[in-house]
């Protein structure tokens, strides 16, 4: 079992959906909470607001001298007064009357005096207000502090009036209840609509995606962008120039392939006119030498094949993506000397000067990175080819020059022959193209494989006019210079 895990395809649909009520699934608790807050304080301002009005009615009562009590030394609530207290008939109410030094004057003693921080008390004729428990049952306390007008009234300090919390209670119910109520009846609507409105959102996308289904394997068109959201045309733009990048693709495969096969046909259509010649020769009892000469052609032929066989999979291996990703170090001196060696024999038989110019020793330059196998093949190339146009006496050199900087590591390949003429430099990296005026065998890949490789490892590829040599008894040669040069990583 592999070790990777597969990551599980998400829903766009189903994700704005998640992002759209979570938040609001979330939110609701939170409003409601806000909203028994809210509603206690609504319910609260009218009931304190009468108890205001209740204490300040029993504190005009208590400081008129009709309040005195000569018996107990107290004070007493007016009959009508007391009355109003007692109408009550969901709460109970408390009343607690005190003088100067705090001395209980009239009124329930269970009732807590308010805290004596000066702070928190108020201003005389203000009414506070405060909770309070009496009898383990939470009350509100409505406090007043007063002064007599009357010299012979009797010295009030403090009123208080208390009631039990009841209709508060039923009226914050109430308010919530009538919030909250309609809510639960306005959130599955909303989630319906949220369902509603996205599927209508993405409705173009199922459309585009249509749009695509429908298409022939072979329509490389574009798609148009007008008719898609303006959030979705940056991806159908993207979409757009991957199909173009892949029409291009396809075309230039195709002319290749078109290419390949007409250059395959020529030593093919060879090979069987020579063998048909040759064994006519045979069933006519002819010269011995002319099917020897028929069956040098066809190894000619043949040989011919094989090679651009060989250089159409060099071009497969250049163009490898997956065998780009895994660089390895190298030494271009190393690939240099070697490929050098391997082609002195051909060079001899050709009597062409083919040498080498640079640093002896391997480790006199930095070490690339790159395909050893690839660089070896480009190389391989270019003196093939550099071998292949110069005539009978010429010389080839395979040069390696470090970068004074260290900025680049330049290869070259220069040779003497015909040269190459300025307006046909850029074309003798195409497939299958071959310089006019040139009688040399050659399947047309060898500079084209060079430039795929020399992108590949990043390296810059010109075509220059070499040094013009003289050969005697020939006419003068401008000659060819490759020129690669290799970036160098820094280290």
């Amino acid at each position: 079992m592999s070790k990777a895990t597969t990551r599980e395809q998400r829903s766009l649909f189903g994700e704005i959906l998640d992002w759209m009520l979570v938040p609001l699934l979330l939110l609701w608790p939170m409003s409601a909470a806000l909203t028994w807050l809210v509603a206690q304080n609504i319910a609260a301002r009218p009931y304190d607001r009468d108890l205001a009005q209740l204490t300040r009615m029993i504190a005009r009562q208590m400081v008129t001298p009709e309040a005195a009590d000569p018996r107990h030394g107290r004070l007493r609530l007016p009959e009508p007064a007391a009355a109003l207290l007692r109408s009550d008939d969901v709460d109970r109410v408390y009343f607690q009357v005190r003088g100067e030094r705090g001395e209980l004057l009239a009124g329930d003693a269970e009732l807590p005096a308010p805290d004596a921080d000066p702070a928190t008390q108020g201003l005389d004729g203000e009414v506070q207000f405060r909770d309070e428990t009496i009898l383990n049952e939470t009350v509100r306390v409505a406090s007043l502090r007063i002064q007599p007008d009357a010299a012979d009234a009797p010295r009030v300090a403090l009123v208080q009036v208390a009631e039990t919390m009841e209709k508060r209670s039923r009226l914050t119910t109430e308010i919530i209840k009538g919030v909250l109520l309609p809510q639960y009846v306005i959130l599955p609507v909303a989630v319906l609509l949220v369902w509603f409105a996205l599927a209508r959102g993405i409705a173009p996308l199922n459309q585009l995606q249509q749009r695509i289904q429908r298409r022939e394997s072979q329509d490389l068109s574009p798609i148009d962008e007008h008719d898609v959201p303006e959030e979705v045309a940056p991806l159908v733009r993207a979409i757009n120039e991957v199909l173009s990048r892949l029409d291009e693709s396809m075309s230039s495969q195709k002319h290749f392939l078109a290419d390949a096969a007409h250059q395959l046909k020529t030593p093919l259509a060879g090979l069987r006119t020579q063998a048909e010649l040759a064994q006519r020769e045979l069933d006519a009892g002819g010269d011995p030498q002319s099917v020897k000469r028929s069956l040098q052609l066809i190894a000619r032929s043949s040989q011919r094949a094989a090679h651009m066989v060989n250089q159409l999979l060099s071009m497969a291996r250049a163009e490898d993506e997956e065998q780009a990703r895994r660089p390895q170090e190298f030494n271009l001196v190393r690939l240099a000397t070697d490929t050098v060696q391997d082609f002195v024999p051909r060079a001899l038989d050709k009597r062409i000067d083919l040498g080498y110019e640079g640093p002896e020793a391997r480790d006199a330059v930095p070490r690339l990175h790159g395909q050893p196998l690839l660089v070896r093949e480009m190389i391989r190339n270019l003196v093939d080819n550099a071998l292949q146009y110069t005539p009978e006496g010429g010389t080839v050199t395979v040069r390696v020059t470090p970068d004074p900087f260290g900025q680049v590591l330049v290869l070259q390949v220069e040779d003497n022959g015909p040269g190459i003429p300025e307006a046909e430099r850029d074309l003798v990296f195409q497939p299958f193209y071959r310089a006019l005026g040139t009688n040399v065998d050659g399947s047309g890949l060898g500079l084209a494989i060079v430039r795929e490789i020399a992108e590949r490892h990043g390296a810059v590829i010109t075509v220059d006019q070499a040094r013009p040599a003289t050969v005697p008894g020939q006419e003068q040669r401008p000659g060819a210079l490759f020129t690669l040069r290799f970036p160098l990583r820094p280290t």
